[in-house]
């Protein structure tokens, strides 16, 4: 039964972050406005002027791509042109089962609704692994304003450490989760260097382009004043591609590229969305572009998403492709450690596109 509001905790940070009561732990109390930590200056809040809508009043929506209904030529040319003019779009019949998506997503709800005592076990100081964090917002070290959302972030290296570590009442579906998107993801990834006119994956460029691999499974409690704050603030991701899956909630937000509006990100039973990462601009020289994006929660519903980032290994270098350059192109970005670039990118709130300007000449 959920606490009165009177019984709100006076130490906001303490009980959210350090006891790891999460956002979810205020929500469960009942609040019913906004502390101050989670409130954006004025100035930074989502505009809702600026979602795009068609004549009739609907969002118009990033590219759904159908990945068996056409010829192979077509699904590239479809994959390559939405990574270069929206850096997003969302797959259909993709070949990874409904019922795993289904069960994914129910394990998240699943893990967020364990005891504070049993989540706990996770938080960074207390996780019997590094690859395993249980957290709240994005850096809180280095955010005045939090984000209001929960996630649990699961660093995949191998099978066996997953087994021994990731917390049961998700374990075996996250892993499930990650073997089915093994194909798909190893598909975009030719597809996309098919389009930079390389055609020869070898085991460095596959270390660069799928190395590592981090899961996200991410909840965002109802929020009593949504219009206030971010689930998750406007940002580009650290990745080469980042596969997301969504409910039906709703609240994922992308930029356009050509007048800079906001466009909403319908859900779409059995997709997945896709989106460039900052490491695949990189590497393209500029021609495929990661989108600002941004998630509002839901005054009235919970929402999870779990992501997969896909990205080099901490030890690669990542600069414009050799193939790029030996065809005349200026190299727009240096060539930077991987470690480097994702250090920068935890090191500070999320800052719309500011990431990708560290590997700028």
């Amino acid at each position: 039964m959920p606490m009165s509001p009177i019984e709100c905790p006076k130490n906001i940070t303490e009980f959210v972050r350090n006891q790891g009561h999460g956002v979810k732990g205020l929500a469960d109390i009942g609040i019913t406005s906004l502390p101050n930590q989670y409130i954006q200056p004025e100035e930074k809040r989502f505009n809702e002027q600026k979602i795009t809508l068609s004549k009739d009043g609907e969002d118009h929506s990033i590219p759904i791509i159908d990945m068996s209904n056409l010829e192979k030529d077509e699904i590239e040319t479809l994959i390559c042109n939405a990574a270069e003019k929206w850096g997003f779009f969302q797959i259909v019949n993709h070949g990874v089962p409904l019922k795993v998506l289904d069960e994914i997503k129910a394990a998240t709800h699943w893990f967020f609704e364990l005891s504070v005592e049993e989540k706990a076990k996770y938080l960074e100081k207390n996780s019997p692994s590094k690859n395993v964090k249980y957290g709240t917002s994005f850096s809180p070290d280095f955010e005045k304003v939090f984000e209001w959302k929960d996630h649990l972030s699961l660093f995949v290296t191998s099978e066996e450490d997953a087994l021994a570590h990731w917390p049961l009442p998700c374990r075996d579906e996250a892993l499930e989760y990650l073997r089915s998107t093994e194909n798909v993801i190893r598909k975009l990834c030719n597809i996309l260097m098919k389009g930079l006119n390389v055609h020869e994956i070898d085991g460095q460029k596959e270390s660069l382009l799928m190395g590592c691999k981090r899961m996200n499974l991410t909840f965002y409690p109802k929020c009593p004043n949504p219009e206030l704050t971010f689930g998750t603030g406007p940002h580009s991701d650290a990745s080469i591609i980042t596969i997301l899956l969504q409910d039906d909630v709703g609240g994922l937000y992308v930029r356009r590229f050509d007048d800079e509006s906001w466009i909403h990100v319908p859900s779409i039973d059995g997709a997945l969305v896709v989106n460039v990462g900052d490491v695949l601009q990189i590497l393209s020289n500029g021609k495929y572009k990661s989108a600002e994006h941004l998630v509002i929660p839901n005054a009235s519903k919970s929402r999870v998403s779990v992501p997969i980032f896909v990205h080099p290994t901490s030890n690669d270098v990542i600069g414009p492709l050799q193939e790029i350059i030996d065809k005349g192109a200026k190299p727009i970005y240096k060539d930077v450690l991987f470690s480097d670039y994702i250090g920068h990118f935890f090191s500070k709130p999320h800052d719309g596109k500011a990431t990708v300007e560290f590997a700028k000449f």
